[in-house]
């Protein structure tokens, strides 16, 4: 099997989509971040933290979860209530992570890398909820059973013929005692 290294993650995204979306995977800052192509980079950038293939895995499940418009401001233009968060904070921070967070399950599946939920709340009262867990799960479920969004379905496709050698995903993979 094939390591999870950040440049095979850049490697695969970069071949999959800089022709197609004009979006680069690009490593390694301190903070992920979304940045919109401009006068000094011909393309958008998705930039992952420290090399975590997993960061990498989260970072492209926003992007996939970003419509057109999203994708012109940077980091798609979402508020970022950084760590230490109270619950009350913490509860609209699980409203807008349930998708991304689906796909980045899907994703890591796709890839056969461990997903973690990520409450992103380190020094924050409040870690993950399992009504979170459950809203992720059952939004894997629906992505699986209607379909995946179009750069979404590429990026898994991807990750399923280089880590899985085109063994498909099947739903039975995905529930919350599976996990660590």
């Amino acid at each position: 099997m094939s390591e999870h290294t950040p440049e095979q993650a850049v490697a695969l995204f970069n071949h999959t989509f800089l022709s197609t979306y004009q979006t680069q995977l690009v490593c390694c800052e301190a903070e992920p971040i979304y940045r919109p192509a401009d006068d000094q980079h011909p393309f958008h950038r998705i930039i992952f933290a420290h090399g975590f293939f997993a960061s990498a895995l989260h970072e492209i499940a926003h992007w996939c979860v970003a419509g057109k418009e999203r994708r012109l401001l940077e980091d798609f233009g979402y508020w970022y209530e950084p760590d230490g968060r109270t619950a009350a904070q913490q509860a609209e921070f699980e409203k807008v992570e349930i998708k991304p967070q689906a796909l980045e399950w899907i994703f890591s599946q796709s890839a056969g890398f461990p997903f973690h939920f990520s409450a992103d709340n380190l020094n924050g009262d409040a870690g993950v909820s399992e009504s979170f867990k459950q809203a992720v799960l059952e939004q894997v479920h629906t992505y699986l059973d209607t379909g995946l969004p179009k750069r979404a379905l590429m990026w898994s496709e991807t990750l399923v013929c280089h880590y899985r050698k085109n063994k498909p995903l099947s739903k039975e993979e995905f529930s919350l005692d599976r996990l660590d």
